[in-house]
């Protein structure tokens, strides 16, 4: 299957999912909007509304992705891909927003108090709500994590954050219909903190995605082995993914490859590497940067050998790579990474220069703390 066949079919997932969702909470805020009123029931109108606010994050999330698939063009050169992002960043708003009116509504019926009225019927509509909501809820994240996106991923969220609201108001009108006590707004704050906590979440996880956030391990664990399987390539680093939305990503990467190789021998390998990567991830490699390793005198790869063992001595050096050694210049360079969990990650790079440059004085050392991606 292509690369396009795999987007039509996630545009197609989203869409549906979305679709179903929209029908049911509609549905859902009809009956709960009736029984509120003629219960007299803040807590059941509050999640009907919250229906409805769930039925506008689906329809921002159809639009969000047809807006993606914009084709790119002169202005947006890499397409609109990171719309999804902003869609997904809205949705959150909405359930931070829900979430607040919920709190200040309920905190409202904690000064001045009512005691609804619920029939049996109403009961048994709310329950069968709470059970929709659940199963709903979970369809939706499951669907979304299939096909990664996170605007589905919250909406899903959002949709078992109801659930559990639902169930505190179910909880609330079973009281309240066999006993004269009414714990429903006590319950709305408790249940308006978990959804604005909810909200806050869904916000911080969107803006991780906007912001640019660590590449997933796995799949660059993935890609990295894709590149090791060249037969010219005795290394991959520093791979940099740049996302244009969940289903566009662009990629860069060191490879390390035997000094012998002429212009043609790389170029060759690069566009055999570029092609691999495309076709097994389809992530575009656009930056395919060159590390040269020597292979062609001991001295160089004793050098190599005693400088990475004085790196890796030290506590929080997970890698040494780029190395080279130009007999001819008397030169050295090499990239160190160090854990960023260690505050004294300068001090460490210093003493591993120092003690280099005290084990060859007569190089000149250029040795650079890279990035730990």
């Amino acid at each position: 299957m292509s690369v396009s066949q795999i987007t039509e079919g996630r545009e197609k997932v989203i869409i549906r999912t979305s679709v179903i969702s929209i029908i049911t909470n509609i549905l859902l805020a009809g009956f709960k909007a009736a029984i509120g009123l003629l219960s007299n029931s803040i807590a059941v109108i509050l999640d009907a509304v919250n229906n409805l606010s769930d039925a506008l994050s689906s329809v921002i999330t159809i639009v969000g992705t047809k807006l993606a698939k914009k084709k790119p063009d002169k202005k947006h050169p890499l397409g609109y891909g990171r719309i999804e992002y902003m869609s997904a960043l809205v949705i959150a708003g909405l359930v931070l927003y829900a979430g607040i009116t919920a709190l200040v509504e309920s905190v409202k019926k904690i000064i001045t108090p009512e005691i609804p009225e619920y029939s049996n019927v109403s009961l048994l509509i709310i329950l069968m709500a709470v059970i929709v909501k659940l199963v709903l809820g979970t369809y939706v994240i499951k669907k979304g994590q299939e096909v990664n996106s996170g605007s589905l991923v919250a909406s899903g969220s959002d949709a078992r954050f109801d659930a559990v609201m639902s169930a505190g108001v179910f909880l609330c009108a079973l009281l309240a219909r066999f006993t004269s006590l009414s714990l429903e707004a006590y319950v709305g704050v408790i249940i308006a903190g978990m959804i604005i906590k909810a909200g806050i979440e869904m916000m911080g996880d969107t803006l991780d995605d906007i912001l640019g956030k660590r590449t997933d391990p796995e799949l660059a664990k993935e890609i990295k082995q894709t590149i090791r399987k060249d037969p010219a390539v005795h290394g991959a680093y520093d791979l940099i993914l740049h996302s244009y939305g969940p289903e566009r990503l662009i990629g860069s990467v060191h490879v390390e490859v035997p000094d012998t190789m002429n212009a043609e021998e790389i170029d060759t390998m690069t566009r055999r590497i570029t092609e691999d990567v495309y076709r097994e991830h389809g992530i575009l490699l656009t930056g395919l940067s060159i590390y040269s390793m020597n292979t062609r005198d001991e001295e160089s790869k004793e050098i190599r050998q005693r400088i990475s063992q004085i790196a890796t001595c030290h506590d929080g050096v997970l890698q040494i790579h780029g190395f080279y050694v130009s007999q001819e210049k008397k030169t050295i360079h090499f990239d160190v990474i160090i854990d960023y969990a260690r505050e004294d990650r300068e001090l460490i790079f210093a003493d591993i220069v120092k003690e280099v440059q005290e084990a060859y004085p007569e190089y000149q050392i250029f040795p650079v703390m890279d990035i730990d991606i």
